[in-house]
């Protein structure tokens, strides 16, 4: 029998008004849907805006880069190589989850449009990974400290739905887990395909400063409540 687990759970913060639109936050490696739950008091959204956070949490599973120790991660890492990092296979069924929580959102009456993915490390890479591959129009795309699944190469079967979805991307510059140059190079690859990304650096490790609350702030309002 096939006891795999075919939803997510999830930790859901609804807004103080019904909800007009969603973010959907995917954390890092080892972390859970409760490690960014607090970024919603901390970003002072209006409280009239009406987005909903969802922030799923990963599947536990074998990380090979940690001596095969199970915690929770969106794919495996086989190694420290930016070209083959990425266990695709993982990365793939976790988007098939991810996507499902986008349409589950788009049933409950949100338009695609009104959606936006966000994630940090290893959330960053599957919200890349699935905004450029989703087959309708998003409102968004945050990637923080994080890197494309090829390294320097977009996904396959990117969908021109999202060809011109704005794209923000934060990293560290004295990042100690996923380099500068990582998310440098992910920049460089969306920027030569024509997507519309927004860079900033920050004097920090692998990690999300308060000095980024309010860049992420704006860029959220700017892109849902307009």
């Amino acid at each position: 029998m096939n006891t795999e687990q075919t939803t997510l759970d999830a930790i859901v913060v609804e807004p103080a008004v019904p909800a007009r639109y969603a973010v959907i936050w995917l954390h890092g490696l080892g972390d859970s849907g409760a490690g960014f739950a607090p970024i919603v008091p901390a970003l002072s959204l209006p409280k009239d805006a009406g987005i909903r956070f969802i922030f799923p949490h990963a599947p536990e599973q074998p990380v090979t880069i940690n001596s095969g120790y199970i915690m929770r991660a969106w794919y495996d890492i086989k190694s420290m190589d930016l070209h083959d990092r990425a266990d695709l296979a993982g990365v793939l069924e976790s988007e098939r989850k991810i996507m499902a929580l986008i349409e589950a959102q788009m049933a409950a009456g949100i338009p695609s449009e009104r959606i936006l993915l966000a994630g940090f490390s290893q959330g960053g890479v599957m919200s890349l990974f699935c905004g450029l591959r989703f087959h309708q129009p998003l409102a968004g795309v945050m990637a923080l400290s994080c890197y494309l699944p090829g390294a320097d190469t977009l996904p396959q079967d990117c969908h021109p739905a999202n060809a011109s979805t704005p794209i923000l991307q934060h990293h560290g510059e004295q990042d100690e887990v996923v380099p500068l140059f990582a998310g440098q190079m992910a920049q460089k690859a969306l920027l030569d395909a024509g997507y519309e990304v927004e860079w900033q650096s920050f004097n920090m490790g692998h990690s999300v400063l308060p000095a980024q609350l309010m860049e992420i702030r704006r860029w959220l309002l700017a892109r849902l409540v307009n």
